[in-house]
């Protein structure tokens, strides 16, 4: 099968499309492979609800269970033992693309979420868990709470790739986006000769999310309708004027000159949740070079249907500031709709792990 042409258009206008799924499955049946192949897939980011999905629905883990279970291991040893193994096989099946694509060919794998408060211990299993997966294509999922961004600067200062998660605001980016560069520079600092080049990181910039509370709070205070579904977009735009104004500081430049990597925005969360919108509104609308996409299985198939590029987001940002002032004005106080949701991210994560924990307890003791 040829690459689809919607996709590799999108490609070519610098989005590298990634993939926000991955199980054992999909990697033994030549899937994952075939989206690399045939649908411009570079990337994959991982997530504990479809992790603790693949554990409990699927007999390829029936082995490795067994031997934990006899073994007496414990839950947490083989929660991070079989991810580890999962993300290590969907590295070495990427590595190529890496090669070809430095920053691409990366699969993500997070610390466990019930940390995002804690700096310490959030820095500690960054470090164990890029020892444990112990490939040069990793990323380190990294929570973007105010106690995550010392993590995050005290990781990249270790060499560790990092996927910032959970950035909601414009405000809280350009912290993470200082959080990568004092990163940077500890590790200049430490080593004059350090080599910057082999560091990558994304900062996943949410998107649906936004939507989703802001449309909730215009139908409360009645505001005009036409405001409804501009609100993520709008967000995610101006997020990108940030970082094109980061990455072209003299700054920025003096770390490039060192070999550093920009970081690139990731837009997280792109699956459409209001049946209204465009199935592919939140890839069309954020086409802009240097920038990530990654889609759940369902928004990837719709674009490789019928996705087209929208406004290139560049030449958004006079019309983002204005939709953002005017729902401002409408009553929705913005400052509070992110603090809402990042609290809600930061839960539905730990949710989400306390599932992934419960269905490998789960299988332990039926494979006992």
């Amino acid at each position: 099968m040829a690459q689809n042409e919607n996709l590799a258009e999108l490609s070519k206008a610098g989005v590298a499309v990634w993939l926000d799924d991955l199980s054992r499955d999909r990697i033994r049946s030549g899937n994952l492979q075939s989206l690399v192949d045939d649908f411009s897939v570079v990337g994959v980011t991982t997530n504990p609800t479809i992790f603790a999905a693949a554990i409990s629905g699927s007999e390829s883990y029936d082995d490795q269970l067994h031997a934990m279970a006899v073994r007496k291991v414990s839950v947490e040893e083989a929660l991070r033992t079989i991810t580890a193994a999962d993300v290590r096989d969907a590295c070495d099946l990427l590595a190529p693309v890496a090669e070809r694509q430095p920053g691409d060919g990366r699969v993500s794998l997070e610390v466990a979420p019930g940390l995002a408060h804690d700096t310490d211990a959030t820095a500690a299993e960054a470090a164990h868990l890029w020892w444990l997966v112990d490939r040069p294509n990793l990323f380190i999922k990294i929570p973007a709470t105010e106690e995550g961004l010392a993590a995050i600067t005290t990781s990249i200062a270790r060499g560790i790739s990092v996927n910032v998660t959970l950035i909601f605001s414009s405000e809280r980016y350009r912290a993470v986006m200082d959080a990568y560069l004092s990163g940077l520079e500890q590790r200049v600092a430490e080593d004059a000769d350090a080599d910057l080049t082999q560091i990558a990181s994304v900062a996943s910039f949410f998107v649906s999310r936004v939507d989703t509370e802001v449309d909730k709070r215009l139908d409360k205070a009645g505001a005009d309708p036409s405001l409804k579904g501009k609100a993520a977009l709008a967000n995610a735009q101006l997020a990108y004027q940030a970082y094109e104004e980061v990455f072209s500081s003299d700054r920025w430049k003096a770390l490039e000159a060192k070999g550093a990597r920009p970081q690139r925005p990731l837009w997280a969360s792109t699956g459409v949740k209001n049946p209204e919108y465009s199935d592919t509104l939140y890839v069309s609308e954020l086409v802009a070079p240097g920038t990530v996409n990654t889609m759940p299985e369902k928004t990837l198939e719709a674009y490789a249907d019928h996705g087209k590029p929208g406004t290139p987001v560049q030449e958004a940002y006079d019309d983002a500031t204005a939709t953002m002032k005017a729902i401002a004005d409408a009553g929705v106080d913005l400052d509070d709709v992110f603090r809402v949701i990042e609290d809600e991210g930061v839960q539905k994560f730990v949710d989400s792990w306390d599932e992934l924990t419960d269905s490998v307890k789960e299988e332990l003791e039926d494979k006992a």
